[in-house]
């Protein structure tokens, strides 16, 4: 491109852009500080994340009836400190991400996508299994302070392995989203497999309107058209595990610790989300079945939430347009089998965002939950929860 300088008088010379060297960008994004070469093949994405919480009188959900006591207690705390880098090397297809836990000392994510196709795209690593929309959603962009009740029992969080996953677009309502994964089963930081089984997952969902419904919580964008779509998806795994977490691989309630593939465990779940006009919904139905291979027996589990969101300034003006309304329900059945073995949890919470959205945002919750168990008195608890979540 030529151009002429705007001030270009007699005689003065004709500059073509084209020929003035183009050098390395630095700024700042939704993904944290980001440097990029000249020619676009290398970048680097820096960002940092504090999340403050308060909690009374506790803070993690209760696991037994004895916990609603013992967890007597007030909490202000350092819930997550990480640290991320992201990027692409070689080319923009090529990308990367790791993310540090710096308060617990732990490696989260490390992974590498081929990005190529948007129908065929391959990741090697270590990750949050796509499996559950709930718990793929980053801490700090969820709805709500922290993850709901059945969280616990039916996420299969970090795993390390291959996936395979695209994008099929179709047009219209012929739009769907599948990943299909080979995992080594053993959670987050398991540097080997207990046997020769793997963690086999697979997930298909399908946007039934044409577009996909942004992988966090709350409608900041105030969708200009609605988004939703309905999810299945599939697990199964040997290993000496009935339950993952971030801390790796460990057991439910009832379940003892054991030796090499003690546990068989199969499990499915369906989900919906929608988003429009600043109202958000997500929803969550699991099961999961636990075979004990040496020790014999079996038990199904199941469990479901459904949560809504909505920013009351697009009805009513006068509500300042940086605070939103979210309402939850879960409940939890540990054993089909025991039909009086019920857990419940009521939460609501407010957010105010700031200007950078979930990047800097308070949020109030207020949550009730309920143990009903067979022979057991019936046993209820109410809590309330303050956090900041800020990214930078």
């Amino acid at each position: 491109m030529v151009a002429l300088c705007p001030k270009a008088g007699v005689g003065q010379e004709v500059v073509d852009l084209d020929t003035v060297p183009r050098t390395s960008t630095i700024k700042h994004t939704s993904k944290g500080f980001t440097f990029t070469t000249a020619d676009g093949n290398y970048e680097l994405q820096l960002a940092g994340r504090l999340q403050f919480r308060f909690a009374s009188p506790f803070d993690q959900d209760p696991l037994t009836n004895d916990d609603f006591s013992e967890q007597d207690q007030a909490t202000f705390k350092i819930n997550r400190a990480r640290l991320k880098v992201g990027g692409h090397a070689y080319a923009p297809w090529l990308k990367y991400y790791f993310e540090y836990e710096m308060g617990q000392s732990n490696l989260l994510d490390f992974k590498v996508m081929v990005e190529r196709y948007k129908g065929l795209s391959l990741k090697v690593g270590q990750w949050k299994t796509d499996f559950n929309r709930e718990r793929v959603i980053s801490s700090g962009e969820q709805q709500m302070v922290e993850r709901s009740l059945i969280n616990r029992p039916f996420t299969l969080d970090r795993q390390q392995g291959v996936e395979v996953y695209g994008h099929l677009d179709g047009g219209g309502m012929a739009d769907f989203n599948y990943w299909v994964s080979a995992l080594t089963g053993t959670g987050r930081g398991a540097r080997e497999n207990d046997d020769l089984e793997l963690m086999y997952v697979a997930r298909l969902q399908w946007n039934l309107l044409g577009d996909e419904v942004e992988m966090s919580g709350s409608d900041l964008e105030r969708t200009r058209r609605p988004s939703a779509i309905i999810a299945v998806a599939g697990a199964m795994n040997r290993s000496p595990y009935t339950r993952f977490s971030q801390s790796g691989g460990g057991e439910l309630e009832g379940f003892a610790a054991g030796d090499t593939s003690l546990y068989d465990v199969r499990q499915a779940v369906v989900e919906t989300a929608f988003k429009y006009e600043g109202f958000s919904w997500q929803h969550e139905s699991h099961w999961k079945h636990v075979d004990d291979v040496h020790q014999g027996g079996s038990r199904d589990l199941v469990g479901s939430y459904m949560q809504a969101g909505y920013f009351p300034h697009g009805c009513l003006s006068w509500v300042p347009a940086e605070l939103e309304l979210a309402g939850r329900f879960a409940v939890y059945r540990p054993d089909v089998d025991v039909p009086d073995n019920l857990e419940h949890e009521y939460s609501v919470a407010a957010n105010w965002f700031f200007k950078a959205g979930h990047k800097n945002k308070l949020t109030a919750e207020y949550g009730y939950i309920a143990f009903q168990q067979d022979g057991v008195p019936y046993n209820q608890g109410s809590r309330i929860r303050l956090q900041w979540d800020i990214s930078f």
